[in-house]
């Protein structure tokens, strides 16, 4: 058998040398042109932008790919953010929907804050609150042109009367006073609404001459709800209405147009702890019923003579475990069609009303 050793002859191929000259690593080792051996392609130099309108981009040290250093790794500075001139922006640049706000906000002799809780509007709203509570209004600002002479001229009036001061103001005034509502050509910039204590509906209620009512709301949230609710406790005969400081709506502008004026006669509680009042409220001789899909007794059955305390609470939640723990009863309305649940203001209405009518005298 014939060994390969030094001075043997190697066959082509195989350990031989490769045709076409040496390709393994290191690169072809074949004389170029210039009678040098070919090296790598030239490095390519690092982006240099020249000076302009947003600063000079810094010349990168060390290997120009983004994010390595001069070792390869990734703790190499980054490029810095471009940052705008602000030498450079005049405030004709900015937005026009912040400027034109700003204008308003600064607007000489004008309500004091735009959009906020402070404006009663609409007509029966704003009549309601000169009738029963006008030391509640700063100023009245009325359409130019557009309302009715008998509904001006009672405005007017009872303006006068209290020393409340009117001013004539064009419609886009009053549309920024009350952005997106129906203001019907007049706004009251009024207090902060004076809210009632229990006691005070308490004592209302007392001097009446009837068994109490009082409506409890539990998360009503919806201000639209809160107002028609607060209009149907008013027109049957409720004696307050209490609410929660937390997580529910307060009495403003919008429940005062919903309650179409009702917020001006209707006395209205806001409570810390809701469970604490409706103990209050049973130590005074209330009983309380709740409006929940689950009660035991229908509407059209369950006792509702005496002093009662009506429950309602927010939509899709309900009436929170925790309060329903302190009712004394619970109560269904009977549904006969398809949809399985009422609107909160509408369950609202549907048990005043039954209070409303047991507590009718009978012919």
């Amino acid at each position: 058998m014939k060994r390969f050793g030094p001075g043997s002859e190697k066959k082509k191929g195989g350990f031989g040398k490769r045709p076409g000259g040496d390709k393994r690593a290191g690169g072809d080792k074949r004389s170029s042109p210039l009678g040098k051996r070919a090296g790598p392609p030239a490095r390519r130099a690092p982006y240099e932008r020249v000076d302009g309108a947003f600063g000079a981009r810094r010349k990168p040290e060390g290997d120009s790919r983004r994010g390595r250093d001069d070792r390869g790794g990734r703790g190499a500075e980054r490029r810095p953010p471009r940052a705008f001139e602000q030498a450079d922006r005049t405030p004709t640049e900015r937005p026009a929907r912040r400027a034109e706000a700003f204008v308003r906000e600064a607007a000489p002799d004008g309500p004091r804050a735009y959009g906020d809780d402070r404006f009663i509007y609409g007509i029966n709203p704003v009549l309601e609150l000169l009738r029963a509570k006008p030391g509640q209004i700063d100023r009245l600002s009325v359409q130019e042109q557009g309302l009715k002479e008998s509904i001006a001229g009672e405005i007017f009036k009872r303006a006068s009367t209290h020393g409340i001061r009117v001013d004539r103001v064009d419609r886009a005034r009053l549309d920024a006073m009350a952005p997106k509502s129906v203001h019907q050509g007049v706004v009251a910039e009024v207090r902060q609404f004076d809210y009632s204590t229990l006691e005070q509906i308490l004592a209302a209620a007392r001097m009446h001459g009837r068994p109490g009512l009082v409506v409890m709301l539990d998360g009503i949230q919806d201000p639209m709800n809160l107002g028609a609710i607060i209009r149907s406790a008013h027109a049957l005969g409720a004696d307050g209405i209490v609410i929660a400081k937390d997580r529910a709506a307060a009495v403003t502008g919008v429940v005062a147009k919903a309650s179409a004026g009702a917020t001006a006669h209707t006395k209205i509680a806001r409570v810390t702890n809701l469970a604490r009042a409706l103990e209050e409220l049973k130590a005074a001789g209330y009983w309380s019923v709740a409006a929940e899909p689950t009660g035991e007794e229908t509407l059209w059955t369950a006792r509702l003579d005496g002093p009662i305390t009506i429950v309602v609470g927010a939509e899709g939640a309900g009436v929170r475990r925790g309060i329903l723990e302190h009712c004394d009863y619970l109560v269904r309305i009977p549904m006969i069609g398809q949809v399985a649940s009422l609107n909160a203001s509408v369950s609202a209405a549907v048990l005043l009303a039954e209070v409303a009518r047991r507590r009718q005298p009978r012919s």
